[in-house]
């Protein structure tokens, strides 16, 4: 392998990607629009996994007395002579991260808080020899950092203790070090999350909203708070009579470069590991978020499939961001979906818009209230973007890339195979007109589930993307024989077969190739289906796993309709 340096998968400490040899896409004007656009208290909303944790690790070093200013040698910031001498070095600086306060009970996710502030105070035990501290802010320091014994939580702070705790400890570090404190909260809204999850959310409210009451409302000692998390979570909820919050959501115009990669940095890191002929799949699969007016990619995917091609070169992208997340709110989604609902959603698979009015204010209890905030979370949390805006809150909504489509699909394709498999019977009819060769009732039927799910439309998507959909949907029906051997892009033959299936104590095999024809032709399609399976020889796998009967089936899909076409070998008649 080249000598380049690493990838940086998975890290989100500035100073480690910069000390070890770690590949960095410079963000630090950040900095600088952010000093010339500040509030005193301001909050980033970005999907995950678009750097927000790495940018706020950035921001700590930048402003933390103490912190090796080196490490800002040579990126855009250092630059900035004048800004530099002024803010650089000269802070203390509180930095936490609230992803790990979820928990199943309001007690544990409480507890989690007391943890992640007291271990954040631990950083400071300098206080306890401070002579700037008079004994009774020492002793309010300790009560900080008291470890809790026997069966007690790691720290043992009372609820008035904790609402109280960040405010605390913003004016003790101004107190020693003679200058306001920067507070730095990463997640924020990771325990509300959590906490209508698992039904303790209105207590979970109740804390939060006196911590931070406390720290970012009228607290003298703050100089500057910056906050970041998926949802901005009404005002009335959270951040109640803070007036100098300052919001920079994915529709702001303002500061939205700085999270995710432009298609200069994508080009350029895919220049320095010698892998530039890449880009139009990059841009396909992981481009297409827009905030702002502001075009990105998603950072994690494009990273983690350029350190995939560094050991793989001809490997295809693949959803990396899949794998970071349940998808509950898609899977939310389609559950709730209506006959119009899913109209729209098929509209959105096969690549247009559809028009809605967001409401990026909702609480997280409202959530799943109704679909018209289904569709707000979906744009705010990444899973769609918007190609222009016809009002103030009335967006162009559409699904950014074709990872984000794949995520899509396979969610629907989850919901089928649910909802058919209540109808156990009809399941099993289906199923056993297969080894009987019976096309006709293999149509009718599989007419009727296509009539129940959403179809992919006949626009800009990719032909071989519908054909994928539709093979997906009889692979969900036909697993349903557990005791069959059912594959799918199986190699046999000369190429790779759509599905193939083993009938084992019958000795049958079935060949399955989908199409989905340029012209709607169905009949046509079936033909062309039953040819490639004959001149590629897709049967040979099955022959050699001692199946004695053959049958092929070509099968042409569009939209919501099929034509089934069968063929046999006449040593099985």
């Amino acid at each position: 392998m080249e000598n380049k340096v690493k990838l940086p998968i998975g890290i989100e400490n500035f100073e480690k990607i910069r000390t070890e040899g770690f590949y960095y896409a410079d963000k630090t004007r950040l900095i600088i629009d952010l000093l010339n656009n500040w509030g005193e208290v301001n909050l980033f909303t970005r999907p995950r996994r678009f750097g927000k944790s790495l940018n706020m690790s950035m921001l700590k070093y930048f402003f933390e007395f103490g912190c090796r200013n080196t490490l800002f040698d040579g990126l855009a910031v250092a630059g900035e002579q004048e800004l530099c001498e002024k803010y650089m070095g000269r802070f203390p600086v509180i930095s936490i991260t609230l992803k790990g306060a979820s928990a199943r009970t309001y007690e544990a996710a409480r507890d989690m808080l007391c943890a992640i502030i007291g271990n954040e105070a631990l950083r400071f035990q300098f206080l306890m020899e401070s002579d700037r501290l008079s004994q009774t802010e020492i002793a309010l320091y300790q009560r900080l950092i008291k470890v809790g014994e026997n069966d007690e939580p790691l720290f043992a702070m009372t609820d008035s203790m904790l609402s109280d705790s960040l405010r605390i400890l913003t004016q003790l570090l101004q107190k020693h070090y003679g200058q306001k404190t920067i507070l730095l909260i990463d997640e924020y809204d990771v325990p509300l999350d959590k906490a209508q999850q698992y039904g303790y959310y209105d207590e979970m409210v109740d804390m939060i909203r006196k911590l931070f009451g406390q720290v970012l409302k009228s607290n003298d000692s703050l100089k500057l708070a910056v906050l970041t998390g998926c949802l901005r979570v009404a005002k009335e909820s959270i951040f109640t009579g803070l007036n100098n919050l300052k919001v920079f959501s994915i529709a702001d115009f303002r500061l939205n470069e700085w999270f995710g990669f432009t298609d200069g940095e994508v080009k350029a890191v895919l220049d320095y590991y010698n892998l530039a002929d890449k880009f139009e799949a990059v841009k396909e699969w992981y481009d297409g978020y827009r905030f702002g007016d502001t075009d990105v990619y998603c950072p994690w995917d494009v990273i983690n499939y350029v350190d995939m091609l560094r050991s793989e070169p001809d490997m295809p992208p693949r959803p990396f961001w899949l794998n970071t997340s349940g998808n509950d709110i898609i899977r939310q989604f389609i559950q709730r979906a209506t006959a119009v609902t899913r109209t729209e959603l098929e509209r959105l698979i096969s690549g247009e818009t559809v028009t809605k009015k967001i409401n990026q204010e909702l609480t997280y209890r409202d959530l799943y209230k109704s679909i018209n905030n289904l569709w707000s979370v979906l744009f705010t949390t990444g899973y769609l973007t918007q190609r222009g805006r016809q009002g103030t809150d009335i967006y162009r909504l559409a699904i950014p890339n074709l990872e984000i489509r794949q995520i899509f699909i396979e969610q629907i394709l989850e919901w089928f195979k649910e909802d058919v498999r209540r109808d156990a019977p009809k399941l099993d009819a289906f199923c056993a007109a297969f080894p009987m060769a019976d096309a006709q009732a293999v149509e009718e039927q599989f007419n009727a589930y296509l009539d129940q799910t959403i179809s992919i439309r006949d626009t800009c998507v990719r032909k071989d993307m519908k054909e994928n959909f539709y093979q997906g949907i009889l692979l969900g029906l036909l697993s349903h024989r557990e005791d069959w051997g059912v594959d799918s892009n199986a190699e046999s033959g000369d190429g790779f077969s759509d599905i193939l299936v083993e009938i084992y104590d019958k000795r049958i095999g079935i060949v399955i190739e989908v199409k989905y024809p340029d012209d709607g032709c169905l009949e046509t399609g079936c033909r062309a289906a039953l040819e490639q399976i004959a001149r590629k020889r897709y049967e040979s796998r099955l022959r050699q796993d001692g199946m004695e009967t053959i049958i092929r089936y070509g099968i042409a899909c569009c939209r919501k309709q099929c034509k089934v076409c069968v063929a046999q070998d006449e040593s099985s008649v």
